[in-house]
């Protein structure tokens, strides 16, 4: 598969409070070619809007903001019907931050004093349709939803059809549906009923879990 980046770079609105930060991330997308800034906002209901009226590939969302947290802006983001990828940026590494966001939609979650390149790094898996966490969290996030899991059941994975098993493949990967649907060469309205059917016979809650737990069966490959 070609690689299109450069003929069309993924287009980027950051959302924070902090003019500091917001500067340092432009700048930092200046010097790349296949990552373009769309618009940034330091307030939250003004991201909404930019982001519903520029429709850009990717928001990157600040989490703590004191007009409206990362989440409910988050969720109005999705409710007003955007569909492009939500990251969270931010300094929190609380489990239950990392965990409620990644429930609530959030299609990746990368801490703010990560490496710059590391950063540009993750953008771009990020503008490909895979789910982006900070490595330092990958261990966190597996130990809550082990923790937090309320099922005595342990999920099993023979319940699954082969499509099913498929897809769950690709969610370890990181892929988006829309990513799923045309690797697949399905609908993607055919993947989320699959991964509707999945998380119901393997008894978790969200495709993050689904995907940790596919990474930690060493499942994804």
């Amino acid at each position: 598969m070609t690689d299109t980046t450069t003929e069309h770079p993924a287009t980027i609105l950051i959302i924070d409070d902090h003019p500091l930060l917001r500067r340092g991330v432009s700048q930092l997308l200046e010097l790349e070619d296949d990552l373009l800034l769309a618009g940034e906002a330091g307030d939250p209901r003004e991201g909404i809007r930019l982001a519903l009226e520029l429709d850009p590939d990717m928001v990157l969302l600040d989490l703590n903001m004191p007009q409206m947290d990362g989440i409910e802006t988050l969720k109005r983001l999705r409710d007003g019907g955007f569909a492009g990828r939500v990251v969270m940026f931010t300094v929190s590494d609380h489990e239950e931050d990392v965990v409620n966001a990644l429930r609530s939609g959030a299609d990746g979650y990368l801490l703010k004093d990560m490496d710059p390149d590391e950063m540009v790094r993750q953008l771009r898996q990020a503008s490909l349709g895979r789910m982006v966490i900070s490595e330092s969290l990958t261990a966190l996030l597996a130990e809550a939803l082990r923790s937090q899991r309320s099922q005595p059941a342990a999920p099993d994975i023979h319940s699954l059809t082969q499509r099913e098993r498929e897809i769950l493949r690709e969610l370890a990967a990181g892929l988006s549906n829309k990513m799923i649907a045309r690797k697949l060469e399905i609908t993607e309205g055919t993947v989320k009923v699959h991964v509707k059917h999945l998380l119901k016979k393997l008894n978790l809650r969200s495709r993050v879990e689904a995907a940790v737990w596919a990474v930690q069966e060493g499942i994804e490959r």
